[in-house]
This record gives structure tokens, sequence and C-alpha cells, in this order.
């Protein structure tokens, strides 16, 4: 592959074929189906952090507080909470006449099994432990008041309640069935109930008409498992799928011309980046790491790849998140400084550099492509790696198994750049396979414990700009999020932060 600055000259092309219309297919009244990449394999709260997850699961679950379509917190499962005792204890008044999809009462018994659970030892299987560890313990008021006993403040509590692993599961099911059936199986008081999962197929929810916000209008949410771009798009023009959630920039102009879909595009939370491995090979050397980043050209790739939906990053956020810095830049792309600095560094001719991927990302594949030919011109040996998602997300990345580049794209669902930090960066976390730095696990834990929001703000920017010195990573771009919605849906508003609430939604 031989070098050039333009996208093209790397030896590839965005993909603009437009697919066939295919004649409609049958959709039964009142049903969505929503196609999403991955099967989580699990839809235990406490097992995953992945959007697909959320988009489904979001239905059957709620919290003790909730977003609106305007990322607005707001009570949920909890009706109101107070700090006392110097911010040392959280009470939450929890909703009355809740009912668990198998009929078994909403409570503060309930609530304190769901956060026993998570910080307990089923909750160590999972990703989503360290998300709550701040909380020492909850206790029962009565019925339906609890106390979260704090081991220390935490500014992002109240967002976190609101999904993944704050979601609050059913304590007489779980305990009757085991955790095992429980994700198979899953159970909560949202406003869709459980009806099947055929793995890597679909999983079927039907309408629950006792949910405390009133019946959803829908009578099923049908999600499927689609990894492939073509074909969810090729699904939404014949009518068989209502929501392609994957819709490759190449393909957008596709879906716009369809007579039955419509192209929706929103800016999000998700950052895609490039993570570093600093334990082995070339990128142990953090002038090595810089010299990379500064050979690779971010808004060459925005405008070739994304087709300019996106925007170049200086860290792993987006500008929506809190602690995001304005003042902090991006290295400049500057190739000959970066082959001077490899040279400066030793670093042989022909070194490896391997790029591992999710390889249903077809867009990323274009990015990795574009990162391999940069790495070419700088006289190294680039290789791609694809790999399917769930081996890469809970095998090679978080075993250290990588090349020297991995592929991380992140949600930061919170809207808080502690979320992601501390699970990227953090030592011992599940993203983090390869460094313990102190001074980064001092910063990420102090923030944790701080209320004053402009003082929190400023020790995460400090996280910011030292993983940026670090070159831990080589930030890319804040990614446009590009749907295809079918015409026959109504009142769907894609939030945000992807987390799918398909309360209010009709079908045609």
């Amino acid at each position: 592959m031989k070098f050039s600055t333009t996208l093209k000259a790397l030896g590839f092309t965005v993909a603009t074929a437009v697919l066939p219309f295919m004649a409609s297919g049958a959709q039964a009244a009142g049903t969505i189906t929503v196609a999403t990449t991955i099967d989580p394999g699990s839809w235990d709260p406490i097992d995953s952090f992945l959007v697909p997850w959320s988009s489904a699961a979001n239905n059957i679950y709620d919290g003790l507080t909730s977003r609106g379509p305007d990322m607005k917190l707001q009570p949920a499962l909890a009706t109101s909470w107070e700090f006392l005792d110097n911010n040392s204890r959280i009470r939450f008044k929890l909703r009355q006449n809740v009912k668990f999809h198998n009929g078994e009462p909403f409570n503060a018994e309930a609530v304190k099994f769901t956060f026993d659970r998570l910080l307990g030892e089923e909750g160590k299987k999972g990703p989503q432990q360290s998300n709550y560890n701040s909380i020492s313990k909850v206790e029962i008021v009565d019925d339906y008041t609890v106390d979260f006993i704090m081991k220390q403040p935490d500014p992002v509590l109240l967002t976190k309640l609101a999904g993944y692993g704050g979601m609050i599961v059913p304590p007489k099911y779980i305990q009757e069935k085991g955790d095992a059936h429980f994700n198979m199986n899953p159970v909560g008081t949202g406003p869709f109930k459980f009806v099947e999962y055929t793995p890597k197929v679909n999983l079927v929810l039907e309408a629950f008409p006792e949910h405390w916000g009133g019946a959803p209008k829908l009578d099923k949410v049908v999600t499927r498992f689609i990894p492939e771009a073509n074909t969810q798009v090729a699904e939404l023009q014949a009518g068989r799928i209502d929501i392609a959630t994957l819709i490759p920039f190449g393909l957008a102009p596709t879906v716009e011309k369809s007579p039955n879909a419509t192209l929706v595009s929103i800016t999000g939370p998700t950052v895609v980046a490039l993570r570093l491995n600093t334990k082995e090979g070339i990128t142990k050397d953090v002038n090595v790491r810089k010299a990379l980043t500064m050979a690779v050209d971010r808004d060459a790739i925005i405008k070739a790849v994304l087709l300019g939906h996106g925007k170049p990053i200086a860290s792993f956020q987006s500008e929506l998140s809190f602690g995001n810095d304005p003042a902090l830049k991006p290295l400049p792309f500057d190739l000959t400084k970066a082959k001077q600095m490899l040279q400066q560094a030793n670093v042989p001719a022909g070194s490896q550099v391997r790029i591992d991927f999710r390889g249903n990302d077809a867009t990323f594949r274009e990015v990795a492509q574009a990162a391999a030919g940069y790495f070419q011109a700088l006289g190294l040996k680039p290789s791609l790696q694809p790999h399917e998602p769930p081996v890469l997300l809970n095998d090679i990345i978080p075993n250290g198994k990588t090349g020297e580049a991995w592929h991380n794209s992140w949600g930061g669902w919170t809207f808080d750049y502690d979320n992601t930090a501390y699970l990227m960066y953090h030592s011992g976390e599940k993203w983090n396979p390869y460094d313990n730095d102190p001074k980064l696990n001092a910063l990420l834990e102090k923030q944790r414990t701080i209320y004053d929001t402009e003082q929190r703000q400023k020790i995460l920017q400090e996280v910011a700009r030292y993983v940026a010195d670090q070159a831990l990573e080589i930030p890319l771009y804040n990614q446009n999020t590009v749907m295809g919605v079918s015409k026959r849906v109504k009142n769907f508003v894609p939030p945000a932060d992807l987390r799918f609430r398909f309360n209010d939604v009709t079908v045609e």
C-alpha cells in the first residue's frame, strides 16, 4: 500500500454503491423491529457496558433515576432523594405500587438486593461493579425508603443510577431461578417484558400494560442482531426492520434515496481512538506513541471516511462531556516530524504495528486501513487484525493480547469524563490491560471524592492533559450517529446516548 495524504491513494475507497430496492416485507401491526450490531450474550445489567445492550434492555428495566430525551436527570423508581450526614448518606423515596414483570413487588428489599448483588461476588464477574464502588451498602429505612451509605462522595452516582449496572432486578426471581437463568430470561419493571431470546438472532419483548409510567403504545419490540451494515440497509429498504443502527457513512446516500426510510444523523458522546500498547513492542516508548499520533491525519479521515460527520478530538471524550478541555488541542499532523521522532527513538525500519479492531465495523475498517497507510509511510510494517466483537472485548483487550494498537469506541453515556477515564486508565480496570500509573490513579480517585463541580472539572481536565502527554492513545474523532428509520415509525426521538426507550413510539 503506497502512502498519500489522500485516503484514496491509501488503497481504499468509500463504499457508495446503491443497493437495489427490495419488495417491502410485511411487519406486524404494533411491532417495531430494531437492528443492532452486537448480541451482548447476557441481559443481566451487571454483565454489560455495550450500547446495543442498553438500547434493548433500557425497555426491560428501570433505574432509580432516568434521563429524558433532553438528557436531563429525572425521577424513575425513586421519586425523590436527599443528601444527609455531610453527603455520606443519600436517602431515596421509592415509587409505590410498582411491579416486576413476574408480579413480584418493587420495594426497598429489591433495591437492597440489586446493589448487594452488584457490589458482591456476582458483580465481580462483570464490568459494572467499579462504577458503583463508592457505595458501601444500602440500608432499608422502610418498605419504600432506602439509604445509600457512601464510602466516599460520588458526584456522578445519580446519573449512573439511570442505567446499566444501576438497573433494579427482582430478588425472588433471581434467588429461585439462579443467575444463569436470569442472564437469558431477564425480568425488570420496564415498559416491555421479555418473551424470547435466540442468541445471535433476536430478542423479543412485549408491552407491559401495568408499567408505572403507563402502558406503551407498541405491542412488541423486536431487536435483531445484524452485524453487517449492508444487511441492515437491505433489511431496512425491504421493510423487514424499522431502525437500522449501523449505517456506514458511505451508505448514507442510499438510505436518503430510499422511498420508505429517513436518514437520521445526531451528535452524541461516541468517540473513537486507537489505544496503544505501553507494555510491549515499539509503542512502549512514549516518543514512538507521539510519533504515531502525529502521523495520522484525522481531518483527512473525517472528510473521506465519515464524509464530514465527525470532529477531531484531543482526548477520549466529546465536547458534550463534563471534563472536556476546549483549550487542549490534538497533536498536529506532521509526517516529517513523526519520522524524525522514530529515528531518534532508534526504531528499526519495518517494525511491526498490529491494529486490532471489531471486524463488523465497516467504518472503522476503512479508518484502520488509513492508519495503516500512514504508519507504512513512516517505514513501519502495519497489519490489520479483525476480531469478532465479543472476542476483542472480552478476551483480546482485557487479557492484554493486543498488538501495538487497538480500536476503542466509547459512548460515555453519563456525559462525564469520569465514566470513560476511570475505566480506561485506572490500574486493574478491564479496559486498561497494560498501565499502572500512580499519578493517574491518584487523580482519577481524587475527582471521585469531590462534589464541587469547578474543582472536579479542573482535575478531569488535568487527567486529559496527562493522558495526552503520555500518548496513551491516538484520539481520532467524535463520531455522529447515523441511523436509518422507517417512515412508518412515529414519535421516535433518537437520544444522544442511544439508549432507546419506546414507551411513546408508534408504527403505522
